[in-house]
């Protein structure tokens, strides 16, 4: 008789981690988020502390005995190795020295005496996407997401398996180039991403390309909005989604372009992998049922794919975005004890 056995997904966040338990196959035994400070600002040696809070304190929640746990999915933001490494640059959520070049995967598997398999958050993200959309059919299967943010992350699963690539850099669709032909408004400015690109996806569809790109252009056409009255630009930026929910035209219009760009990306995509669903994640897809249709028609339609590619293709948005990750996580564990999901 085989001994019950389940797996931890532990999802790390610049303010908080959130965890869950996953029993094989599919069966997640909590239904909402469970959060812990993450305290990642504090340095690496504390973040992985507060990881192994995490990890007590959801089994001490769920009642599961830590001998039944035979691995942890961690995931994260990056820039990270396939390994789970951070860049030797840090990154915004990983800015204390400590943890450049830190062995994030192996310490927190060290400290916890249990295998841990990592990914970053959006291809984790993207795997609970898969998943969800195709359950046993997973392995079959492949798709594409992307998932706008204060960034642009995203994730590409083939075959039911996450693509990493050689460095752990696949799926950085955010600075894959696009065409700005027909996306940008008359005398608006190609716009410049944080990574030093320009013209590439997230320069359009994320909350910084909100704040330095888009809404900036978007009050000169405008002119005496209630947006140009927010003394600081950022809060305004984060408001332009509330906005967009009640129909005004103006945050309609910067995400018109967003959707636009996500399309263009899948485009590209589409010549590459050929996926058989394309995933759209971010705040977008926890707004007003209206809105995020319309957003996901635009995509749709901003998607040029073969006559025989439209008509097999899926587009949906990420479900249970909040918890995506710490799923998305859990799943990839059990893929790497198994060689394939539950």
């Amino acid at each position: 008789m085989q001994t019950q056995w389940f797996v931890v997904g532990l999802d790390n966040g610049g303010n908080k981690n959130n965890a869950t338990v996953l029993e094989p196959p599919g069966r997640f035994l909590v239904d909402s988020m469970v959060e812990t400070p993450s305290r990642v600002q504090e340095g690496a040696p504390i973040a992985v502390q507060a990881l192994v809070e995490a990890f007590d304190g959801i089994l001490a929640r769920t009642g599961v005995p830590r001998e039944s746990i035979r691995a942890v999915g961690l995931d994260s933001p990056g820039p990270a190795s396939a390994a789970g490494v951070i860049s030797s640059r840090g990154s915004t959520n990983f800015s204390q020295p400590s943890w450049r070049n830190f062995d994030f995967r192996g310490t927190l598997e060290e400290s916890l005496g249990l295998p841990v398999v990592y990914n970053n958050d959006g291809n984790a993200a993207a795997f609970y996407a898969h998943y969800s959309c195709f359950g046993s059919a997973a392995g079959l299967r492949s798709s594409i997401s992307a998932i706008v943010g204060t960034g642009l992350g995203g994730g590409v699963v083939q075959s039911g398996h996450i693509v990493k690539g050689a460095a752990g850099f696949a799926g950085e669709l955010g600075h894959v180039h696009i065409p700005m032909e027909g996306l940008l408004g008359e005398g608006q400015p190609v716009p410049a991403c944080n990574c030093g690109f320009v013209g590439d996806v997230e320069s359009v569809a994320s909350l910084t390309a909100i704040e330095t790109n888009l809404l900036p252009y978007w009050l000169t056409r405008f002119e005496g909005h209630d947006l140009g009255k927010v003394a600081d630009v950022a809060k305004a930026a984060k408001l332009v989604r509330t906005y967009g929910e009640k129909g005004d035209p103006l945050a309609r219009k910067i995400f018109e372009q967003q959707a636009i760009a996500i399309g263009r990306l899948f485009t590209i995509a589409g010549k590459f992998t050929d996926p058989d669903a394309y995933f759209v994640g971010g705040g977008v897809a926890e707004s007003a049922p209206e809105f995020r249709d319309w957003f996901l028609g635009i995509v749709r339609d901003n998607t040029s794919l073969e006559e025989e590619q439209a008509g097999i293709a899926t587009f949906a948005l990420v479900p249970d975005l909040d918890m995506a990750g710490a799923r998305g996580a859990a799943l990839a564990a059990v893929e790497s004890l198994h060689g394939t999901t539950p």
